[in-house]
């Protein structure tokens, strides 16, 4: 299982980098789930962890067909391998189906997509979980994650193992990779693994101080070893 660790700046990615992560992932921490960074600060990111790593690049919640894959299409001129999105206020499928397409139009064809499903969808008033896995299979869409929109509560406070378990076998079973984050901590990452999942984001985990804090290189290589104990080697690719 590969470590997905979010930074919010160059100085983060290289102590995440060094830390181990799997997969660096530009969030700003402070605009929400999938807060997006300033251009300069994707392109900094970028710099720092050079062709060590992919990064991934948060582009924010949907907004218009436009918005999103313009977005898309500036992230991956700046190098990022893939770029995610959420879809709170979008409870529609064809909605959602129109707003992944704008995405992957913007893209293109050297980055990959990842689609967001929240496991407090009432709350976002969004898709419920699988029915984004449907989305993502029908755009083609590379990767889906189970996250959380509120930050208040953790993925499994709000979903037993069981339903994410079957959340990450629909996910395989349309193709894409399964990703998961939303609170989690180190103790959840034995339950991720059983489960099946390809990935496990973390930001809060990762800091000093909350996922508003500062990434902190020691923590980052506990995580790792949490998320593949078994393996020492470092990973070059997202799955």
């Amino acid at each position: 299982m590969r470590l997905l660790v979010s930074v919010a700046d160059a100085a983060e990615a290289r102590a995440a980098l060094a830390g181990g992560a799997d997969i660096i992932d530009a969030k700003e921490p402070r605009h929400g789930a999938l807060g997006a960074v300033a251009p300069d600060v994707l392109r900094a990111i970028r710099s720092a962890v050079g062709v060590r790593r992919p990064v991934s690049a948060a582009l924010g919640d949907c907004a218009t067909e436009r918005a999103v894959e313009t977005a898309a299409h500036l992230a991956a001129g700046l190098g990022a391998a893939f770029v995610k999105v959420g879809f709170p206020g979008v409870a529609s499928a064809p909605s959602a189906r129109r707003l992944a397409a704008a995405v992957r139009r913007g893209a293109g064809a050297g980055t990959g997509v990842v689609l967001v499903a929240y496991a407090d969808w009432r709350r976002a008033r969004a898709l419920p979980p699988g029915a984004l896995v449907a989305v993502a299979r029908e755009t083609g869409a590379t990767g889906a994650l189970l996250d959380t929109a509120f930050k208040d509560r953790a993925l499994f406070d709000l979903l037993p193992p069981g339903t994410v378990g079957l959340w990450v076998a629909a996910a395989h079973a349309a193709g894409v990779f399964a990703a998961l984050a939303g609170s989690l901590q180190g103790t959840d990452f034995a339950t991720a693994r059983e489960l099946g999942a390809d990935i496990v984001g973390v930001r809060g985990a990762a800091c000093v101080g909350g996922r508003t804090g500062r990434i902190q290189r020691a923590r980052v290589a506990r995580l790792r070893a949490l998320a593949d104990p078994a393996s020492a080697a470092q990973s070059t690719a997202f799955v």
